[in-house]
């Protein structure tokens, strides 16, 4: 079992940064692939990244890829999502997951999730 919990959101203008992170609890946090989603309002939830268990591979949606890095410290049960060169469209709720397996990509390959951190960005 894995609880996890989001901080760190709020509200940047464009071109700025925000850093989010996911706290996480149980024994287990650093056998999880870690990933963060995000949904936009009417929209679907979207992979925007994820960090292999011991930190070695990570992976970036295209839409944020180059601007957005993925992080963990498996001594603080934490992941991070460095967020630089905001723009209006990453406006979002952000959520942390942890998935059993490699190469989690989807949603559904999620088992834990979040309650979500807000993200908004000023044009």
């Amino acid at each position: 079992q894995v609880q996890l919990v989001e901080s760190g959101g709020g509200l940047a203008q464009a071109g700025g940064s925000l850093r989010l992170s996911c706290a996480a609890s149980g024994r287990t946090f650093s056998s999880y692939t870690m990933g963060w989603f995000r949904q936009a309002p009417g929209k679907e939830r979207e992979f925007v990244a994820h960090i292999s268990w011991i930190g070695a591979r990570t992976s970036y949606a295209d839409s944020v890829k180059g601007r957005f890095t993925v992080s963990r410290d498996n001594a603080k049960n934490t992941v991070y999502l460095q967020m630089n060169s905001l723009k209006s469209e990453d406006t979002a709720v952000y959520f942390c997951a942890a998935a059993g397996r490699s190469y989690a990509y989807e949603a559904s390959n999620y088992a834990y999730w979040g309650q979500g951190t807000q993200v908004t960005v000023s044009s």
